[in-house]
């Protein structure tokens, strides 16, 4: 309806629910289409561009929203981080809350801002300062601010973006993005890959932007969120079959900011049969299971990493014998904490963990 009269043609408008499938029904004649902003900047052109090879487009881009808000605000546009609410889940943007961290949040909808600010006051961001631009460029731009603890304003603007000036409460958790976060950031029935253990764990698995990982056994979830907390684009599938956990898992993943931890409720190995192939798998139980390791390592993209934990004898064994067939190294872990004994205190051990790392070779 902006288009000035002097432009002809078809007018189409995009269909509900969205879908680019009547943009590529006309590929081959000349098709104009329109986009608020930069279109390669979660817009439709990145969208268009997984499917239309570039040199069959021409992107002519406009500042995007990001860019005229930090222009409002003063801010060094790379220096903020910026998280898209679109079509997802509220949650994802638990792994972003950082003390000093600046953010710029594009809202799936007019009632984001009161859902941002809500979360931000029970993550303990409460004093935290908000901005939601409404309608940025255009004639009916906008501009709303205050704090998260005292936010009062309803909905918004169904085309708005949030900025975030992360402030933590003194009693907020500080949650880095380093592996072995504290064992209370979690929900757990004690099966729960401890935190000394989790970080070697995770450095042996060696988490690359892109990659899979299937955690097997996967107890409360602990190893695939501290993978895909480790770069935005590590993925994870957690394979586990006990149905408390089950809910542990979806709690922990949402509360910790990677919603998109897919959970696959079932046993291994018949649980992992149609799953896509891993970069990296780590067993945290079921290794003496008839067919665990051999499906687990079959299934394993050449070069891809390999990480079973073990504290029985048993499993001890079996990790021993597979080492035994494919290599790699096995680490005997030890930790102690330092409790109280008396008036004094004294080193109380852990049960000792066997760990196999190996990698599976290219021409496998």
């Amino acid at each position: 309806a902006l288009l000035p009269r002097c432009v002809t043609g078809e007018r189409l408008h995009w269909p509900s629910p969205f879908s680019l499938a009547p943009v590529l029904a006309l590929r081959g004649a000349p098709v104009c289409v329109l986009a608020s902003g930069d279109p390669m900047f979660y817009g439709v052109g990145a969208s268009l561009a997984r499917q239309v090879p570039a040199d069959e487009m021409q992107v002519l881009s406009m500042p995007s929203s990001c860019a005229l808000a930090a222009a409002r605000l003063g801010w060094a546009l790379q220096d903020v981080q910026v998280v898209s609410l679109v079509a997802r889940p509220l949650a994802a943007l638990n792994a972003h809350l950082h003390g000093g961290l600046r953010l710029l949040v594009l809202s799936n909808d007019g009632d984001s801002p009161a859902a941002i600010a809500a979360l931000l006051r029970e993550r303990g961001f409460g004093p935290s300062r908000l901005w939601v631009f409404e309608h940025l460029g255009g004639e009916a731009q906008g501009q709303l601010h205050g704090h998260a603890s005292t936010w009062q304003h309803g909905q918004t603007a169904a085309l708005n973006l949030v900025a975030i000036e992360c402030v933590a409460a003194p009693e907020a958790p500080r949650l880095h993005r380093l592996a072995g976060l504290p064992d209370d950031a979690y929900r757990h029935d004690g099966q729960l890959t401890k935190r000394d253990v989790r970080a070697i764990t995770l450095g042996r698995l060696a988490p690359e932007p892109g990659q899979l990982l299937w955690d097997v056994g996967a107890g409360c979830g602990s190893i695939g969120i501290e993978w895909m907390r480790a770069h935005p684009a590590c993925r994870a599938v957690a394979i586990e079959a006990d149905e408390g956990r089950q809910g542990l898992i979806e709690y922990n993943r949402d509360a910790l900011g990677v919603p998109g931890l897919h959970l696959v409720r079932g046993k291994a190995p018949m649980a992992l049969d149609g799953l896509e192939p891993p970069h990296a798998v780590f067993i945290g139980g079921g290794v003496t299971r008839p067919g665990v390791l051999a499906h687990c390592w079959s299934s394993l993209r050449p070069g891809g990493r390999l990480v079973a934990n073990a504290v029985t004898v048993q499993s001890e064994l079996a990790l021993a014998h597979f080492k035994e067939q494919h290599g790699g190294e096995l680490t005997r872990i030890h930790v102690a904490h330092a409790q109280p004994l008396g008036a004094f205190d004294t080193w109380r051990q852990a049960l000792p963990i066997t760990l196999l790392d190996v990698v599976k070779p290219a021409d496998a």
